[in-house]
């Protein structure tokens, strides 16, 4: 049962990764535009910081909701 459930998962896992929406982004395709939280409070959108180098850095942290 375990070796079922196994492939089933990682056979669901390949389809959603090799499957490519149609609107999907290409290289050299602008970066959608979205709004985040500031460190420094308020909101900040990423078409506002149109012409500056921009970095974005993704980290994972552990979410705990209890």
């Amino acid at each position: 049962m375990n070796k079922i459930l196994l492939w089933l998962v990682v056979s669901v896992f390949f389809l959603l990764v090799t499957t490519s929406p149609s609107n999907a982004l290409e290289v050299g395709d602008p970066a959608p535009d979205f709004e985040l939280e500031s460190t420094k409070g308020g909101k900040l959108k990423l078409s506002s910081l149109r012409g500056k180098n921009v970095l974005i850095n993704f980290y994972g942290y552990e979410f705990d909701p209890t």
